[in-house]
């Protein structure tokens, strides 16, 4: 892992970043990152309320919200919440002589001698789950829009993935029997966590026997929940995506 670097504001002489444009570009190209916004200041700290930073999966920040004394810390915390997508409020404050953490709260000790106390709110961005769906059936369509509605990126498409995110959570094969061996093999090929195929237990049996490694892919797709409808059929496959996630 590169060394992390931190981009303070102008005041500090470091450039002036678009903490607005860069997150957006974050988004875009489903990095997580933390958006880190000092809610409170005490003197004699250096970053006042309203100042924000991005905080990167590699550590760098990206913005102000304090001196040196703050940086690591923040660090620390941000890099901790990427990993379980919370939030948490971080006091930094000479009064904890321990840290402590409560729900909602971290407070650790101010390390530096000159004092002060720093409320930083830190929220993790994480991008949202990202589905493949294949096929231009009405359960493949029923899948996209549970999907959006669930919140996830799901990516339609009709024909075998060109390449498949190594952050995929779910490929989904819609397709009733047009081109299914070749996306369940890149899906297996891809490690993808949660492989569905929309079919009949008989007849997916007989699409796996021609793809090596068809013992991971679920067949019937979803929990078994007396599904019929398109809606029906998304909403038990989701179900049982839920559950193994």
């Amino acid at each position: 892992m590169p060394a992390p670097r931190a981009r303070a504001r102008a005041r500090s002489g470091a450039p002036v970043v678009d903490l607005d444009a860069e997150a957006a570009r974050l988004r875009s190209g489903r990095e997580p990152y933390v958006l880190a916004t000092v809610v409170r200041a005490r003197r004699p700290a250096s970053a006042k309320a309203g100042d924000r930073a991005l905080v990167l999966p590699d550590g760098t920040i990206e913005g102000f919200v304090g001196g040196v004394c703050a940086v690591d810390t923040v660090r620390a915390q941000s890099l901790r919440l990427m990993r379980t997508g919370e939030a948490t409020l971080l006091r930094i404050t000479p009064e904890a002589d321990a840290p402590h953490e409560e729900e909602g709260l971290v407070a650790v000790g101010q390390p530096c001698l000159s004092g002060g106390t720093l409320e930083i709110f830190l929220e993790a961005v994480l991008p949202p789950v990202l589905i493949h769906v294949y096929g231009d059936s009405p359960i493949a369509r029923a899948l996209a829009s549970v999907g959006t509605a669930l919140g996830y990126q799901v990516e339609p498409a009709t024909g075998p993935p060109a390449e498949i995110a190594a952050d995929t959570s779910a490929v989904l094969v819609a397709s009733h029997g047009v081109g299914e061996e070749p996306v369940l093999q890149a899906a297996l090929a891809g490690n993808v966590p949660y492989i569905g195929l929309i079919a009949s237990r008989r007849r997916g049996a007989a699409v796996l026997a021609q793809v090596e490694g068809g013992e991971r892919v679920h067949v019937p797709a979803g929990l078994d929940i007396g599904a019929r409808t398109p809606g029906e059929v998304a909403v038990s496959v989701y179900a049982e995506i839920i559950r193994l996630r």
